[in-house]
């Protein structure tokens, strides 16, 4: 792989170009993320910068500025002597990471629903709603249909942290779901095999589509109550991946998992 000479090139041009070096620097972080989160480097171990600057084919630089990203994130540890570690997450930390996602996500819908939401926020809602309607109508879901899912669950939680009308709230609903736990979709795939997997994917969407509802009366207490509520599905998920080993090795981030002896 030709990654040290555009490591060499990148670094040259690091210092004079700024738009570029914004460019590298989200690069590097969703690159050491996905190493992260893909198991390659491991809970405990020390990043070490050349090696990232090598693997990554980007400069040291926005190496170091996604690291501090990632800190910020929770993905890592700094050393008392500098540097950074790979964090692990014990069962607790995961728990309370999905629950403080289900409590931003209730402020959001809860000052939706008060605030009221842009006509065009709400048709792309409802478009998302219908594109899933249209997914689950299969009796039975392929990966692609999984994968799908995924796709529109995703944007219909970005769009309720949106529709908050808060850019305050949606940047913190930003932070929390870069957790690899703490994710809407985080637990979407692990059980993509399973019987039960459409079922669950059936009741999930019966809460979008009621917390939507609630959104739209203008029922500001019933719409915190159901996203939060919704938010609880993942803390059944990891339940249940916690206690099968194959379902869990499907878990992205598995690697980081602490588990309780």
């Amino acid at each position: 792989m030709a990654r040290t000479a555009t490591a060499a090139r990148s670094a040259a041009s690091d210092t004079d170009d700024s738009g570029a070096n914004g460019s590298q620097t989200a690069r590097a972080l969703l690159g050491l993320r996905e190493l992260i989160v893909g198991g390659e480097l491991k809970a405990g171990e020390r990043i070490a910068e050349l090696a990232m600057v090598e693997r990554l084919a980007v400069s040291r630089t926005p190496i170091r500025a996604a690291l501090v990203r990632l800190q910020e994130e929770g993905l890592l540890e700094a050393l008392p002597n500098g540097g950074f570690v790979v964090r692990d997450f014990s069962e607790a930390d995961i728990h309370d990471a999905i629950e403080l996602r289900g409590t931003l996500e209730g402020l959001a819908a809860r000052l939706a629903a008060e605030r009221g939401v842009p006509a065009a926020v709400l048709a792309e809602a409802r478009d998302c709603l219908a594109r899933i309607d249209a997914l689950l109508a299969a009796p039975r879901l392929t990966p692609a249909a999984f994968a799908a899912y995924g796709v529109q669950n995703a944007r219909l939680h970005a769009l309720l942290a949106e529709m908050s009308g808060s850019p305050l709230l949606q940047r913190q609903i930003e932070r929390v779901v870069t957790l690899p736990f703490a994710s809407p979709n985080g637990f979407v795939m692990v059980d993509a095999q399973g019987p039960q997997a459409r079922d669950r994917l059936l009741v999930a969407h019966d809460q979008h589509r009621a917390l939507i509802d609630a959104i739209v009366k203008r029922e500001g207490a019933r719409a915190e109550a159901l996203a939060r509520e919704h938010a609880r599905n993942a803390q059944r998920n990891l339940a249940d991946a916690l206690n099968n080993h194959r379902t869990l090795q499907r878990l992205p981030g598995a690697n980081l998992i602490r588990r309780m002896r």
